[in-house]
């Protein structure tokens, strides 16, 4: 079964305080909310610390067309997508030893926060000595699925060509999207609890000439869920000068009620349940989200520790936030033989699971 091998992050340049958000967003919205100081308690409320920009503060109180805010993305996914792949192929703590971009097989870039042609993987592979016979797989529009939907198509990848080493690339500036003169509470919400990351995680066949002799999670299956006409729940309106957030209040209400079941149903195909699960690798989509992952799944909050440390620190990051979570779990060296399952959802509506072993 193919392993994930290594995983790493790289901040944006700018740490913001939740305090110093609310603050802003006081100052852009008071004047078209009737109840604003209520309203600006979900930056209190949601258990974030501070979050990562890759725009001062300051940038974000001026107005800005599409056109600028995609070529930030561009260069800025390029800036930072080279820099998370090095760490991530230069990883001591994780691998036994510096691994070559021309050993890679296959790159999976995942997004949904900016657009471009060619893709952001074919403008990083001229920065950095890929073999030019490197298969190029970008997915976008998972949102914030993306992260654990990219891991489980380099499984498959790796399932089908078991020598194959992967790459899985999530570049999200869910900050480049925000709109000033938005007064929704959508628009408003995000403000709260979006922000921006760049995440790189290596997964290697099990015939792969990459050996680690560290405990690392095999992937032993994979499963994903749609909902049929749900839309409206997540995802982008996308205007003349960009994306507007798509938010839906009935989130946490939706994951109570779907996310069980499919959950339950993909355990008992390996003849486990709940309870066998060590390690609940969960994307902190928000405080809310998290509460009702523990509802759905009967799972008591200590099981959710590491995804609040991650939304704490860093805030939700949409498709790169699930592999922060990993890398903490990986970094907590599990015991070999441990279970851990991993879950995500996005637009669509959707789920990704994951279901990992330490070996």
């Amino acid at each position: 079964m193919p392993i994930i091998a290594s995983v790493s992050t790289v901040n944006p340049t700018y740490s913001v305080q939740q305090s110093d958000a609310e603050k802003l967003t006081y100052a852009l919205f008071k004047n078209n909310f009737k109840n604003i100081e209520r309203l600006l308690k979900v930056f209190d409320n949601g258990e974030i610390d501070q979050r990562y920009l890759c725009m001062p503060l300051k940038w974000y109180r001026e107005t800005h067309d599409f056109e600028e805010r995609n070529q930030l993305y561009i260069e800025h996914a390029v800036n930072y997508g080279v820099q998370a792949i090095q760490k991530c192929l230069n990883n001591p703590t994780q691998l036994d030893r510096p691994i070559s971009p021309a050993e890679i097989d296959a790159i999976f870039y995942i997004s949904s926060s900016g657009i471009a042609t060619p893709s952001i993987e074919a403008r990083i592979m001229n920065e950095l000595p890929f073999s030019t016979h490197t298969k190029r797989i970008p997915i976008w529009g998972l949102g914030c699925a993306g992260g654990a939907a990219g891991l489980s198509r380099a499984y498959e990848y790796c399932l089908a060509y078991p020598q194959a080493n992967v790459l899985v690339l999530a570049i999200e500036f869910c900050s480049l999207t925000f709109q000033k003169e938005n007064y929704t509470k959508s628009n408003l919400i995000g403000a709260s609890l979006f922000a921006d990351g760049i995440a790189c995680a290596l997964v290697t066949g099990e015939d792969s000439a990459i050996h680690t002799t560290k405990p690392k999670p095999k992937i032993i299956g994979t499963a994903s869920k749609f909902m049929p006409n749900s839309e409206d729940v997540m995802g982008w309106d996308v205007q003349n000068n960009g994306f507007h957030v798509i938010f839906s209040k009935s989130i946490p209400a939706i994951i109570t009620k779907w996310l069980g079941p499919f959950v339950h149903e993909f355990l008992e195909t390996y003849a486990l349940t709940e309870h066998d699960v060590e390690h609940f690798i969960a994307h902190p989509g928000g405080k809310k989200v998290l509460f009702a992952y523990e509802e759905a799944l009967h799972f008591q909050q200590n099981k959710t520790i590491i995804s609040r440390e991650i939304l704490r620190n860093y805030g939700n990051m949409s498709s790169p936030t699930i592999l922060y979570v990993l890398k903490q779990f990986l970094e907590n060296n599990p015991q070999s033989k441990e279970i851990g399952l991993m879950a995500a959802l996005g637009p669509g509506f959707c789920g990704e699971l994951l279901l990992l072993r330490w070996e």
